[in-house]
């Protein structure tokens, strides 16, 4: 009951086109670009800015697809929505849903090891292996008390700190390009990277735009949701894009390849210090800190609801762990141990790898969803759909061939996330679908 009058509350006040377009950007640009920047870098060499301008060009291209989604199907079930009604509430709807909160975890994950590698460049102590992934689950620990707890101030913190988050990188960039000589590169960088390494690099910064679907899933609280989801949309990723690129040429300017390959998963924070010396190398450190401890705060709230919808719709059995804890719920219990184990079990790199593959499976799925079921009820053109499909389907294939040639065990792992999810959902689904596949008693959940 409470929740439905929270719902209903929600939709008496409608968020406007600038609101639609700061909620955006403050998801977009976080802790992401401090954990993706070193990545991209270090896989695409001196190619690294224009990386993340295609990984712009290709989050444009998929929005496409979710705008008119939302614009159809306006539910707080956002992804969830889509997939149900594209393929009806069973084993493939169930299993992709359960990709994208395997993709908020990892990213929480990923958020959660950069905080701890900030953190220990900001304290002036060594990085290792075991204090950066230790101090990631100190910050998972104190995130899922804090939501355990229900502080309402989360939000407003998260708020004022997107504002610093942004105006902070802005004046980094701005300070860095002012004095950039863009070093030559030594040896022993990424000078010439291939092509299935310029691919994948792509794949990496789409991780720092995929924030833009959080637009589509409040499409039915936005003023004029017909025109202005695909405008806040369209905003965001413009002012995103040149943030990034502003960021990536700064960090370009003042460190040679050699370098950011060396600080790769701290690579703003390097490129600070010759420009502002040890205080500005530590002033970026802490902005990081900052925007890796409100990220992940905000994260588990969401992640965990997204586990409980899952449980509601008998997508996954009902999570009872943690149910006799004092505080907290089962879904936040889950969910924030999975990010532990997850945290603990792989570095920067391949946490970020597996995020990708899940992201780009996801809009893949989406995608053809859309162009095979529902194109019609939504008007979007087919060229657009298709489009997005084979971009998506280049990248996960550029991305895949540089992973098995480079690091197979990420490979072994999203092949063994994806047999053990599909299988189980599809066991765990049959008990529920009809004969088809469908669970029409089911449907009046998502709406």
């Amino acid at each position: 009951m409470n929740e439905q009058q929270d719902d209903e509350q929600s939709s008496d006040s409608k968020i406007t086109l600038s609101g639609a377009v700061s909620m955006g950007t403050g998801v977009m640009i976080g802790a992401g670009v401090f954990a993706l920047m070193g990545q991209v870098a270090g896989t695409a060499g001196k190619w690294f800015p224009l990386a993340f301008l295609a990984a712009a060009a290709v989050a444009a291209l998929t929005s496409y697809s979710y705008v008119k989604l939302s614009n159809t199907y306006p539910s707080a079930g956002g992804i969830g929505t889509f997939l149900n009604k594209a393929y009806g509430v069973g084993p493939i709807a169930a299993t992709f849903t359960m990709a994208m909160w395997a993709s908020m975890i990892l990213n929480e994950s990923l958020v959660a090891r950069t905080f701890g590698t900030y953190f220990t460049k900001m304290i002036g102590v060594d990085s290792n292996t075991l204090l950066v992934a230790g101090l990631g689950v100190a910050l998972l620990i104190g995130s899922f008390a804090i939501n355990a707890a229900g502080n309402s101030a989360v939000n407003s913190v998260e708020n004022v700190m997107a504002v610093v988050k942004i105006g902070g990188l802005v004046v980094f960039a701005v300070a860095c390009l002012w004095v950039a000589d863009f070093p030559t590169t030594e040896s022993g960088a990424v000078d010439s990277p291939t092509i299935d390494s310029l691919i994948a690099a792509v794949g990496i910064g789409l991780l720092a735009y995929k924030g833009f679907t959080t637009i589509t899933n409040t499409g039915g609280d936005i003023e004029e949701p017909n025109k202005n989801v695909g405008r806040a949309i369209v905003i965001s990723i413009a002012i995103v894009t040149v943030v990034y690129i502003a960021v990536a040429l700064a960090v370009r300017g003042n460190l040679g390849l050699g370098e950011i390959a060396g600080a790769r998963d701290f690579a703003l924070a390097q490129a600070a210090q010759p420009v502002f010396g040890s205080v500005g190398f530590k002033v970026v450190a802490g902005l990081a800190v900052i925007a890796t401890v409100t990220s992940v705060m905000a994260s588990m709230y969401s992640t965990s609801r997204m586990l409980k919808m899952m449980s509601d719709m008998d997508e996954v059995p009902e999570v009872t762990i943690g149910r006799r804890l004092p505080f907290g719920n089962p879904s936040l219990v889950v969910t924030t141990a999975v990010a532990i184990v997850l945290t603990v079990a792989f570095d920067l790199s391949r946490i970020a790898a597996l995020g990708a593959f899940a992201y780009l499976a996801l809009d893949m799925v989406i995608h053809y969803g859309h162009l095979r079921h529902l194109r019609h009820e939504t008007g979007a053109k087919p060229a657009p759909l298709i489009a997005a499909i084979g971009v998506d389907a280049i990248v996960f294939t550029g991305f895949f061939i540089y992973r098995i040639r480079t690091d197979w065990v990420v490979i072994a792992a999203f092949a063994a996330f994806a047999v053990l999810v599909a299988g189980g959902e599809t066991i765990y689904m049959r008990r529920y679908s009809d004969a088809d596949g469908s669970m029409d008693d089911h449907e009046e959940a998502m709406s």
